[in-house]
């Protein structure tokens, strides 16, 4: 009698353009990044989804048109490249370049303090893509650790230009009058609210980000925001002891209340502690930009739209995709029990989808979280307010082989510290269905 074959199920391939669709890399409150490939030529990309009813609810179509156009304008190593960004009646995709190093702000969180050398290296990488920013007439406005990724070679790339500034939003006055930014690294002048020059705010920031890599901590914090203000608008603030006299001068001259006499791009320069090592950038210009595809991104067309599916078996994992979460070609990371818990975790499990799916609930809900399920992937939202607002975790099972999966779960909103400690309760419940080899059970065995 011939034995019926065993069928695996195919991961149904969505496309949108010539991008092959991958997992979900990142979420917010009105978009979603999701790992893809170019199916022509095989490159990783990130693309971010926007939702357009939310964005014309929320109005936010100019600020969105307005990064797009900002990143469109900006063609230098150290700043995040978009590709293209196409629209369909219900999406906007902004096909963006995939940087796989993680953020700065992991960096500090994992290690500590920076050697003052490799701190040089990414403060000089980051005056120069601001300065290269601001000559195109571009302010960012919101730079901190969170927004600075590391590319595999460690370079750094600045991202995330949602509060960004053009030139043409500048007032007869010469200055930007909105109040925006993260409160720890915007400067006194833009608290004040009396009118700013963007390039200047900018700068305060890149000197907050300067102190962090070199002390571990922020020079201004506080849990009482007035106060927090006041530290901000007297830069007051104490250095470290180890610190270099020539670093503490250069981070005093740029943490200056005053922007008048605040030290401006080519001051910084030609400070000593900053020339030591650096090398201007080299790269090629981008002569002729098109920003056609914006407006035609808005517009509810049907070109490159890529359809919606329901999931029936959890997403499959390719090759690519497991080595595009693991650090390097070494995939045996990936699945390392002592991965450093940050913001996103993974484990891998035996059981079957289903059973990995209803543990997760059962042990949730006790800790307060209320549950929305969809295809394999679920949304547990905490009905208490934290340090940060609600605290919501992401999880997605993936089909690894068919009798292996691997579960993230990841922090999509609210604290992280809150998050270490949602995961570290969540972890004790579900361990009966975490798969454990043969080697990490030999290492739990009492020596």
């Amino acid at each position: 009698m011939n034995k019926a074959k065993t069928s695996i199920p195919q991961k149904v391939k969505r496309y949108v353009g010539r991008y092959e669709l991958g997992r979900t890399i990142g979420e917010g409150t009105f978009a979603k990044v999701r790992f893809a490939r170019n199916s022509e030529t095989g490159e990783p990309v990130a693309i971010k989804i926007l939702d357009k009813e939310k964005v014309l609810k929320h109005k936010l179509v100019e600020q969105i048109k307005r990064e797009i156009s900002t990143m469109k304008l900006i063609n230098h190593p150290n700043v995040v490249r978009l590709h293209e960004v196409m629209g369909s009646k219900s999406k906007i995709f902004i096909v963006l370049e995939y940087v796989t190093g993680g953020e700065l702000f992991d960096k500090i969180s994992n290690h500590g303090r920076m050697r003052e050398d490799e701190a040089r290296r990414y403060f000089q990488q980051l005056v120069n893509a601001v300065d290269y920013c601001h000559s195109r007439g571009v302010y960012h406005r919101d730079l901190k650790l969170e927004n600075l990724l590391l590319d595999e070679y460690g370079n750094l790339k600045v991202s995330d230009f949602g509060l960004s500034a053009l030139s043409q939003q500048i007032r007869g006055d010469g200055l930007l009058h909105t109040t925006c930014g993260t409160p720890n690294y915007v400067a006194p002048e833009v608290i004040e609210d009396r009118g700013y020059n963007g390039a200047t705010a900018d700068l305060w920031s890149c000197g907050v980000i300067l102190f962090v890599l070199l002390s571990g901590y922020l020079p201004f914090d506080d849990d009482n925001l007035m106060t927090l203000y006041k530290k901000i608008s007297a830069a007051e603030f104490t250095y470290p002891s180890w610190l270099s006299f020539d670093a503490m001068r250069l981070i005093a001259r740029i943490l200056d209340p005053n922007p008048e006499t605040r030290l401006t791009v080519p001051e910084i320069l030609e400070d000593a502690w900053f020339r030591k090592g650096y090398k201007p950038p080299r790269f090629e210009e981008k002569h002729h930009i098109c920003l056609d595809d914006i407006n035609v991104a808005f517009r509810d067309s049907k070109d490159h739209h890529g359809a919606e599916r329901t999931e029936e078996q959890p997403q499959h994992m390719n090759a690519f995709e497991l080595i595009s979460m693991s650090k390097g070609l070494n995939l045996g990371n990936l699945f390392d029990k002592d991965l450093e818990l940050k913001k996103e975790t993974r484990f891998t499990s035996k059981c079957p989808a289903k059973e990995i799916i209803k543990k997760i609930e059962e042990a949730a809900k006790p800790l307060g979280f209320d549950i929305k399920k969809k295809n394999y992937k679920m949304r547990l939202e905490n009905v208490k307010a934290g340090r940060k607002g609600y605290l919501n975790v992401a999880t997605e099972i993936f089909q690894v082989a068919p009798s292996l999966h691997m579960v993230e779960v990841r922090k999509a909103k609210g604290d992280t510290l809150e998050f270490q400690k949602f995961y570290r309760s969540l972890s004790t419940q579900i361990k009966d269905v975490v798969w454990k080899s043969e080697e990490d059970m030999n290492d739990d065995i009492p020596k």
